[in-house]
């Protein structure tokens, strides 16, 4: 039987009297305005009170404050959001948390800046897209025949790939987000590599490392060559007899690469352990945390991200969001917390390629995302309100709120999946449409 229907009592007070616990479910202004990405929450730290404090004047939260008892931290919160808001804002660390033994990446040791926009960047990104797909086809089919890894090409393809990401990695991010179920394996390479070259420039690490890291991408699943196909690409759940062929793609990988050069030290230990989980559940070898290669860690959290999103034999890929919901979740646990919540500070809220309809009805893709504003993107307006052609395409950077044709501030309202009101990304692409400034938008035909 389920529980009588409750009217949500919510109560109005200035931010000064915010406490650990209360559930906060409207603002003073517009959720859209502030930098906080969940639209209701509960207050769990002091840095939560902070961020509040610094950009509201008062609150609505549930419950009343007539003396009666407010919800507090730990109730009801099975059914609220995890907290993952709190990671796309700034968090100064409290007395306890800056104490606390937490394992952390290696400190930044390199600020990397953008060179280029993501439009100038798009038609080179879009060539070394296609030359990393065609080299993952390359070795996925000739490892099935017993052909040797081509480690020389691999490696140029990969570090023309670092190259672009360098300059802009929003060009090369939005291209992953095009995806083909039949072409999964080796798409899904790819992608994994680029997802890992833009990670490691967002942690901050050297040139060399980012490069490495992206050859260990392009070759943490060479395994499954070595995995019959009526497994690989079975269209339903695997039985468990399955499941345990499935798991020894991770030996099969570190087998193969072992076998082709002393130079993939690196990348062997990252095809061995990419499915490691932080509190020992993972496979082959159920390793605890400290026990995981750093790379691995970074390989095996990127791979989870791009699977969800990919649309496979036995399931449809999901939105970004839910995907990162799911990493969030499962931080700690599966995933090295410290990586965890730095790889959904670095995709954001709407990364590059994502679908976003407007407060206004218009609709648009985002182009361009930048670390500071990942509430605002970037985006390449492409259907009018009722959903008509756009004519011109034009492009609002929504950093600097801009207009609408009412007077009205442009405003997401929500990510809509590839393919919704005849928005096909891969045609975008394909007609070099996918460009930020207004100067190379009147150049298109």
């Amino acid at each position: 039987m389920s529980a009588p229907h409750q009217e949500i009592i919510e109560s109005q007070i200035d931010v000064s009297e915010l406490a650990i616990g209360m559930h906060v479910i409207r603002l003073d202004r517009p959720w859209e305005d502030t930098n906080f990405l969940i639209q209701g929450f509960i207050v769990r730290d002091q840095a939560d009170i902070d961020a509040l404090q610094a950009q509201c004047e008062f609150v609505f939260i549930e419950g009343r404050i007539d003396g009666a008892p407010l919800p507090q931290h730990g109730e009801s919160t099975a059914r609220k959001s995890p907290g993952l808001m709190g990671l796309f804002r700034k968090k100064q660390a409290t007395e306890p948390e800056k104490n606390a033994r937490r394992p952390v990446p290696p400190r930044k040791r390199v600020r990397y800046i953008n060179k280029i926009d993501a439009g100038q960047e798009m038609e080179t990104a879009i060539i070394r897209f296609e030359e990393a797909q065609k080299t993952a086809k390359s070795i996925m089919s000739g490892l099935r025949v017993g052909r040797t890894l081509d480690l020389n090409n691999a490696r140029t393809v990969v570090n023309h790939c670092v190259e672009s990401v360098l300059r802009n990695e929003n060009a090369l991010l939005l291209l992953t987000k095009i995806k083909h179920q039949d072409e999964y394996t080796a798409e899904h390479c790819i992608n994994v590599s680029i997802l890992a070259a833009a990670f490691g420039k967002h942690l901050g690490l050297l040139e060399g490392e980012i490069r490495n890291l992206a050859l260990c991408g392009l070759l943490h699943d060479v395994g499954k060559t070595r995995i019959p196909d009526e497994i690989l690409n079975k269209p339903g759940a695997l039985t468990p007899k399955e499941f345990d062929v499935m798991r020894h793609h991770t030996t099969h990988g570190r087998t193969i690469l072992m076998g082709t050069s002393n130079s993939l030290n690196t990348a062997v230990d990252v095809a061995f352990s990419h499915h490691e989980r932080m509190d020992g559940s993972g496979y082959p070898r159920g390793l605890y945390a400290q026990q995981i290669p750093y790379f691995a860690k970074i390989i095996g959290l990127v791979d989870t991200y791009d699977a969800i999103t990919s649309n496979r034999v036995y399931d449809k890929g999901r939105a970004s969001m839910q995907a990162l919901e799911i990493i969030h979740k499962h931080r700690g646990t599966q995933f090295d917390e410290e990586l965890a919540e730095a790889f959904i500070q670095m995709i954001g809220v709407y990364p590059p390629g994502s679908i976003v309809e407007m407060v206004n009805g218009e609709v648009g893709i985002v182009v361009e995302s930048r670390p500071e504003h990942k509430l605002k993107p970037c985006v390449l307006l492409v259907r009018e309100s009722d959903k008509s052609v756009m004519a011109p395409y034009w492009t609002v950077d929504l950093k600097v709120s801009p207009e609408d044709a009412s007077g009205e501030i442009y405003r997401i309202a929500r990510e809509v999946p590839d393919g919704t009101y005849d928005i096909v990304l891969q045609e975008f692409v394909d007609q070099g449409l996918i460009v930020t400034s207004p100067e190379a938008l009147a150049e298109q035909p």
